[in-house]
């Protein structure tokens, strides 16, 4: 009998130690889960579009879809100085530029580049510091970031496509180098060679699963593919965003809470937003309302353009086609087929040369296209 009680005593020490242990590790996870939460919500940095902008702007969609103007910043401050190559001095400029629609009922998005170079109306702004920047009738896109910050980069496409830009979201070259290294990666297939000297990727053809810096000397690649142009640059980052999107469902980052958190310092540390997106309860949310879209309930076109008349290297919006791209987006539809079709090409994945024809029996060779027969 005393051996039973000396049992039980040992045996309710150890119950007691346990529930003493299991109650410090729940005091101890919700400390540091409060920790996280501040300390991620005090990295996010965020402006106040709205109160900058006032009312007059385009109105909000009433039907659940809503918009995000994702701006990608080539701002070489602190660690962006010595990546992705080039130089803009000590300015900014969005050098990337989406216009992120999101579907009434939140199961597919459709996402609009916007050519850096496309001449638009620029609307008088206000820039952070309460100096107003004058208006300009044809200015480059990408001008009005650098000209008066995120709140003239939203009014200027608020003016181009008539469309309520409801979020804000930038990254600049370390931000994207450093969430592209948080989700283990980005895989890119191209099957053309890629030697851009200025962005400093080297790829032969082929699948390449690229870390943070070589994934943004992708989608930072001009001049080693294609034209040199910023339409195939566009296509490379258009498939980027596919990619990252799958890298992101396959780490379970949209299902999994933890997997959430765990890379939530990076990504909180590497954007700028909207003040109603820059808290983490905001961007939990909108990750959570967003996980069911992945690469494929993505549609993704580039703004058509053409060659404005007045200068070579610039730009202007293609009519009707330009027209049609925002409408879609106002009702709530997919893009017309017109548009779809005329989409520039992936210049990494262009379909290979044809091989040369063989020379005929006579022992005449075939003349080439184009040649004098």
């Amino acid at each position: 009998m005393a051996e039973h009680k000396r049992i039980l005593s040992r045996r309710g020490r150890l119950l007691r130690t346990a529930a003493c242990a299991f109650a410090a590790l729940v005091v101890l996870g919700a400390g540091a889960g409060l920790f996280a939460y501040f300390k991620f919500n005090g990295n996010i940095r965020s402006v106040d579009i709205d109160g900058r902008l006032g009312d007059a702007r385009p109105p909000a969609a009433t039907d659940g879809s809503f918009n995000i103007l994702v701006l990608g910043s080539d701002s070489r401050a602190g660690d962006n100085g010595s990546m992705a190559g080039g130089n803009t001095g000590d300015t900014a400029r969005s050098d990337t530029a989406m216009v992120v629609h999101i579907n009434q009922d939140h199961s597919g998005a459709q996402i609009v580049s916007i050519p850096r170079d496309t001449l638009v109306v620029r609307p008088d702004c206000v820039d952070a510091s309460g100096k107003t920047v004058p208006g300009a009738k044809r200015a480059m896109y990408n001008s009005a970031f650098e000209s008066g910050g995120a709140a003239c980069a939203v009014r200027t496409t608020e003016q181009l496509t008539g469309l309520r830009m409801d979020h804000y979201l930038q990254i600049d070259f370390a931000g994207f180098a450093r969430v592209v290294d948080a989700i283990g990666g980005a895989t890119v297939n191209t099957t053309v060679a890629i030697h851009d000297k200025d962005s400093g990727l080297d790829l032969p053809p082929g699948e390449h699963h690229l870390n943070g810096q070589q994934a943004l000397a992708f989608v930072r690649t001009r001049h080693g593919v294609g034209d040199g142009s910023d339409l195939g640059r566009i296509e490379l980052q258009k498939q980027m965003v596919r990619s990252l999107l799958k890298q992101a469902g396959g780490t379970g980052l949209f299902t999994n809470p933890v997997k959430m958190w765990s890379i939530g310092d990076t990504v909180t540390k590497s954007i700028t937003t909207d003040s109603a997106l820059g808290s983490v309860n905001s961007l939990v949310g909108l990750v959570q309302e967003l996980k069911g879209i992945g690469p494929d309930q993505l549609s993704m076109v580039t703004l058509p353009v053409e060659t404005a008349p007045s200068d070579p290297n610039r730009v202007v919006p293609q009519q009707p086609l330009a027209d049609q791209v925002w409408t879609a987006l106002r009702v709530d539809r997919p893009f017309p087929p017109a548009v779809v079709s005329a989409q520039p090409q992936n210049p990494a994945q262009a379909p290979p040369a044809p091989a040369p024809t063989a020379a005929r029996s006579t022992g005449k060779a075939t003349p080439k296209a184009g040649a004098t027969r």
